[in-house]
């Protein structure tokens, strides 16, 4: 890996990712110097990881001094810290007019999940509210704007998909938000109070308003890490999707068919996983880091023969 711009995904457990596939297909597709490897990072360590300055080790024991490393995609669990950790550091949200979306996000979901170092620091985004839209519009073809949408978990992934049906352009006439943490639900509450025109959009509701949730939504999103295993319980009672013919369903995991999909599929309602929405916050992820356009056909490739020999 000598001389090669090193790149990865920080996060715990990252094992399980197709990330590398497709941005190594990427790399050699434009001809680019540079390596994305995964780095398992614990919650207490990601500060002293993040800003570490002499070496980094990946989950394949590779060591890489800090200097070669010039970015990073956040995931679970550390897409909020990450933001927190950040600003700390006095690191910018990049605020140039070719990624204004992307830095609006950040503080609309107070989470990053794209991180570029650079010699005055760090600059951060969050691709993902994009690459879900992308995805719910064109793998899902389902227009959020002025609908009802449910959003099961509220950490960064939900916290993005959240942000992603409040802007103007897209903004969904209500969106019920349930977590099975309540520390979580009052973590985003607190959050959004920041932004008093989601007061009469965003209802955060318990276990017992689920099935009435369920009842009024267009959309039924999962943004929560539950069904990536397979001994994974679902996020909630699989059979409350029974009571809404006209309902659609999003599941942000991507490594596997989970019991939410199957149980949409059964019952004919409209459903996909977050491949396409690991696709396309990857190629915003890339264009950043790059300043090339991502090959998506390359990209989507790599992803589909990773997922396929994983």
């Amino acid at each position: 890996m000598k001389g090669n711009s090193i790149y990865g995904l920080v996060g715990y457990p990252v094992r399980h990712s197709l990330s590398p596939f497709m941005h190594n297909a990427a790399f050699r597709h434009r001809g680019i110097s540079a390596y994305y490897t995964l780095f398992e990072v614990l919650p207490e360590n990601l500060e002293s990881f993040l800003l570490k300055d002499d070496t980094v080790k990946d989950i394949y024991g590779n060591s890489y001094p800090a200097s070669e490393v010039c970015g990073f995609n956040i995931t679970i669990p550390h897409k909020v810290k990450a933001k927190e950790i950040l600003e700390r550091a006095l690191s910018n949200i990049d605020d140039s007019v070719e990624s204004q979306t992307e830095s609006y996000y950040v503080g609309f979901s107070g989470a990053v999940n794209t991180v570029k170092k650079e010699a005055q620091g760090f600059r951060y985004w969050n691709t993902d509210a994009s690459g879900f839209l992308g995805s719910l519009r064109e793998d899902l073809k389902f227009e959020p704007k002025g609908k009802t949408a449910l959003v099961i978990g509220c950490g960064g992934a939900g916290r993005a998909v959240i942000a992603a049906l409040s802007c103007k352009g897209s903004q969904a006439s209500k969106i019920y938000v349930y977590d099975v943490s309540p520390m979580a639900l009052n973590s985003l509450f607190t959050h959004f109070n920041n932004f008093p025109h989601l007061r009469n959009i965003v209802e955060f509701i318990t276990a017992s308003f689920l099935y009435k949730a369920i009842d009024e939504s267009h959309l039924l999103v999962n943004a929560t890490p539950l069904g990536m295993k397979p001994d994974d319980n679902p996020p909630f009672d699989l059979s409350l999707l029974s009571r809404n013919k006209i309902l659609y369903v999003f599941d942000l995991i991507y490594n596997r068919t989970t019991p939410l999909l199957e149980k949409a599929k059964e019952l004919g309602l409209p459903a996909v996983g977050g491949l396409g929405m690991l696709l396309r916050q990857g190629m915003i992820s890339f264009k950043l880091w790059t300043g090339q356009d991502a090959p998506a056909d390359v990209m989507q490739r790599a992803l589909l023969e990773g997922g396929n020999n994983g």
